[in-house]
C-alpha cells in the first residue's frame, strides 16, 4: 500500500462529492455543480471556468485491478490525444485515484463542413503514430479499459496477430464462457483469427487511436468543432477507429470519411474491412451488454470471411 493512500478520502466520505473532488485537484473553489448524463457532473469553479468532473469506472473504497487503473489510463490517453495537436480534446484539469476533472465542451451541433474537418484531423491524429500495436499513452497503465469492460495494452509489432490475441479472443473466451456466444458461432470468428494475415490487407503502421471512438464520444461545440472524449487510446489500426465510427453511426459520416480520405487515403478494399474492424466493439458490449450483441458480431466475421 503506497504511504500516502490515505491522503485522498475514501468513496463514502461527504469529501469525495464531484464538487469537493474538483476543488481538491484544480486548488480552485467550486461555485456550483449540476449533474450531467452518463453520472458526469459540471462543476462550475471561481474563476468562470466551467468543469467536467467524472468518477472513474469501479472506483471505490478499494479501488484494484485493471479498474484502480481507469483514471490514470483516461487521462494519459487524453494527453497523448491533445500531444497530436489534431482533433480538439478536453484538457485534463486533475486527477487522482478516483475522480478525473476536465475542461467542459460548450454544447453545439456539426455541419457538413465541419464534419469533413474533423475527418481531416482525425486522419492528422491517426499519423501522429504510435511506439507499437497496443501500446499503451505514455504514462498509461498495461491495465486499461474500454467503457466498463477491462482492456489490456500490450505491444506487438505484427497487428494480425495482435489482434487476434489481445482484442478479439479474450472478449471472445468470455462471451463463450458466460454463454452469450454459442461454441458453432466461436468458430466462425475464431476461423477470422486464423485468417486474419490474409484477410488484414496491407501492412501498416501503428496509428494513435481514440480507441473507442462511437458517436458518444465524438462531442461537437458551438462552432462545430469536433471534440474526443473518453478514450480507451492506444497503438492499433487507423481502420478500426473508423469501423467503430461507422458501427453506431456518426452525424455526415460521409463528409467525415471525404475529410479523411482526403488527408490519408485510406488502403484499397477498406469497406471490405469493416466487420473485421468491428469484431473488437461488437465482442466487448457482449461481454458488457449479453446476447443481443452475438449476433452482430458472428455477422461482422461472416462479413470479415466474404461469407
Amino acid at each position: 500500500m503506497s504511504p500516502h493512500a490515505d491522503a485522498h478520502p475514501t468513496a463514502d466520505s461527504p469529501d469525495d462529492s464531484p464538487g469537493a473532488a474538483t476543488a481538491r485537484l484544480t486548488g480552485r473553489s467550486v461555485t456550483g455543480t449540476r449533474p450531467l448524463p452518463g453520472a458526469l457532473t459540471e462543476v462550475t469553479l471561481d474563476d468562470g471556468r466551467t468543469a467536467v468532473a467524472k468518477r472513474g469506472a469501479g472506483a471505490g473504497s478499494h479501488g484494484s485491478g485493471a479498474h484502480a487503473d481507469a483514471v490514470r489510463a483516461e487521462a494519459a490517453g487524453l494527453r497523448w490525444l491533445a500531444g497530436a495537436a489534431a482533433v480538439r480534446v478536453p484538457r485534463v484539469l486533475g486527477e487522482d485515484r478516483r475522480w478525473l476533472v476536465t475542461e467542459r465542451v460548450p454544447d453545439g451541433a456539426p455541419t457538413p463542413g465541419t464534419a469533413a474537418r474533423f475527418g481531416a484531423d482525425l486522419a492528422r491524429l491517426h499519423a501522429a503514430g504510435a511506439a507499437a500495436f497496443g501500446a499503451p499513452p505514455p504514462g498509461g497503465p498495461e491495465a486499461a479499459c474500454i467503457g466498463l469492460a477491462p482492456m489490456r495494452n500490450v505491444p506487438g509489432d505484427d497487428w494480425p496477430r495482435w489482434y487476434a490475441e489481445h482484442r478479439v479472443l479474450p472478449y471472445l473466451r468470455r462471451a463463450v464462457d458466460d454463454g452469450s456466444v454459442r461454441p458453432a458461432e466461436a468458430s466462425v470468428i475464431e476461423r477470422v483469427c486464423e485468417e486474419l494475415p490474409r484477410l488484414a490487407g496491407p501492412a501498416e503502421p501503428p496509428a494513435r487511436l481514440h480507441g473507442d471512438l462511437w458517436n458518444g464520444n465524438v462531442l461537437w461545440d458551438t462552432g462545430g468543432n469536433a471534440w474526443l472524449i473518453d478514450p480507451a487510446a492506444h497503438g492499433g489500426h487507423r481502420e478500426t477507429d473508423l469501423a467503430m465510427l461507422r458501427l453506431f453511426g456518426c452525424p455526415h459520416l460521409d463528409r467525415v470519411l471525404d475529410g479523411y480520405e482526403d488527408t490519408s487515403p485510406l488502403a484499397e478494399g477498406w469497406r471490405d474491412r469493416v466487420g473485421l474492424h468491428q469484431l473488437f466493439p461488437l465482442l466487448v458490449h457482449t461481454v458488457l451488454f449479453g446476447r443481443g450483441y452475438a449476433g452482430q458480431a458472428l455477422a461482422a466475421a461472416r462479413s470479415a470471411l466474404g461469407a
